[in-house]
């Protein structure tokens, strides 16, 4: 059979040389579209559930909201384990589940078990969130939001303004950008109301703290209605009690004393205020905000870091003057050094390969056969691997470069053999046509090299057999080893 193919193949070499073409040009259209990282995907697919409640110590957030999400979870199809840690005033249990699990029917399942225990949960304690969907390494950008020095010191220490600036204007801007699963913020002052009541003032008016807090409860609420309906239209009458100032809320009443309204701001001091920090951020050892953005699972790394290194440019040109935007980390400029290094060093091994070459061929039309032979080996590899929908990463390039040995000898024995075979055949009394001489040529050596593949396929085999995220981590660099030791044999 592969004697047929040989045979079909040098009798349409044009057309052969036509395909290889066309696929060669189709590869390099392929190649910048294959996602780019710096491992392949080696988490199996995971939820983690967050639950805030306030108030509680670790042991109390243990036994009353981290055993029960555990309890409901457990059971759930497909999870091999559940993990969970507590801390005050806060739950997160990670839920994990079997490889090739769907992640949205994941968070679905997950979901459904939740709804069991929010009802088991003690008051006060939030509803339990299911964490954005991230990859294992999901953080592509980082940015450090500090004050320029100026004249006015208000300016430059205040960051109470520029949080609210980031929470608003930044983080719904960059959860926007395609790929992005999450924009976290740490640092700063997060800016809110603040009623800081006096007690020698309470017991001089006579007024209680529950009255003060429901007075600044109602003080914010919305009331309606109803409808004014006339034979020709129809009017949605409202209460408007949002305040819209600190000075609305001050002038809140809290209670009357013979028809004189107790206010808010005659118990208390009301004003603009930062709330208790479970955090903070710095950068170069001053305060700062730090901004962090992750990821979706299947996102190229490097199409979303421009993606949101073009939109901060837009969120750039409407800040203050006074805020400066330092990026503080880029994944996708460590997985291109990654990937340049290994790309170097497959460029560099080839290059060697081929100065070797030259003094043991001794002919530039067979060195040029074997290192062209070597060069479409490696692309058409890579071809593969985009139809296998495996991505670029060290792994995959890294099998790539211990595959280089077997495709340059696979391309050195058919070439010279079938050198030598044409260059005997000039010098004999009655030659054969070359053609023919090219097709005895690659029948000769056409099983020793197949075994001989196929001894290091079985050699480089243990390697799918690793369980676990090692067999996660090295099985595409297996997969690419195979598809290039492949690929050289069939050419």
């Amino acid at each position: 059979m592969l004697s047929n193919i040989v045979r079909w193949v040098i009798d349409r070499r044009w057309l052969v040389v036509l395909a290889t073409i066309i696929i060669s040009l189709w590869t390099f259209y392929v190649i910048p579209q294959m996602p780019l990282d710096v491992l392949p995907p080696f988490a199996p697919p995971q939820v983690e559930i967050q639950t805030e409640a306030p108030g509680l110590a670790p042991e109390e957030v243990e036994s009353l909201v981290t055993l029960p999400i555990e309890s409901a979870i457990n059971g759930t199809p497909g999870v091999t384990a559940v993990r969970s840690s507590s801390a005050p005033g806060i739950s997160a249990v990670r839920v994990i589940f079997n490889w090739g699990t769907e992640i949205y029917q994941a968070r679905q399942l997950v979901t459904e078990r939740l709804q069991q225990a929010t009802s088991k949960l003690p008051p006060g304690v939030e509803t339990p969130q299911i964490s954005p969907t991230t990859s294992p390494v999901g953080l592509v950008v980082q940015y450090a939001f500090t004050t320029l020095s100026t004249q006015n010191s208000e300016l430059s220490t205040n960051l109470m303004e520029i949080r609210r600036i980031v929470d608003w204007q930044v983080t719904n801007r960059l959860l926007a950008v395609p790929g992005v699963s999450q924009v976290l913020v740490f640092g700063g002052d997060t800016r809110q109301y603040q009623v800081l009541v006096d007690p020698a003032k309470l017991a001089a008016f006579n007024v209680s703290l529950e009255q003060v807090t429901n007075a600044a409860k109602a003080a914010n609420v919305n009331a309606p209605g109803g409808y004014l309906i006339t034979p020709d239209s129809e009017k949605l009458i409202r209460g408007i009690g949002r305040i819209e100032s600190i000075e609305d809320l001050k002038k809140s009443t809290i209670t009357s004393r013979n028809g004189v309204p107790v206010r808010l701001q005659d118990v208390a001091d009301v004003q603009i205020g930062g709330a208790v920090k479970r955090g903070d951020g710095s950068f170069n050892g001053e305060p700062a905000i730090i901004l962090m953005v992750n990821k979706q699972p299947l996102a190229d790394t490097p199409s979303v870091s421009r993606a949101v290194e073009a939109a901060m440019q837009e969120i750039k040109a409407g800040l203050p003057s006074y805020i400066k935007i330092t990026t503080t980390f880029r994944q996708d400029i460590y997985i291109e050094s990654s990937v340049q290094n290994v790309r170097s060093s497959l460029i560099q091994g080839s290059i060697i390969a081929g100065v070797i070459l030259i003094p043991f061929l001794m002919n530039w039309r067979t060195l040029t056969v074997c290192l062209l032979d070597f060069f479409l080996t490696l692309l058409f590899g890579l071809l593969a691997l985009s139809w296998l929908g495996i991505g670029l990463n060290t792994m995959t390039l890294g099998g790539l470069a211990v595959a280089i040995g077997t495709a340059i000898d696979d391309a050195i024995v058919y070439g010279e053999n079938t050198y030598r075979r044409l260059r005997e055949n000039k010098t004999a009394s009655n030659p054969l046509p070359p053609l023919e001489i090219i097709f005895e040529g690659s029948e000769e050596v056409r099983e020793s090299l197949i075994g001989a593949t196929i001894i290091g396929i079985i050699v480089f085999s243990p390697i799918f057999t690793l369980p676990g995220v090692e067999g996660r981590i090295f099985t595409p660099m297996g997969i690419s080893y195979l598809v290039v030791v492949v690929i050289s044999s069939l050419e």
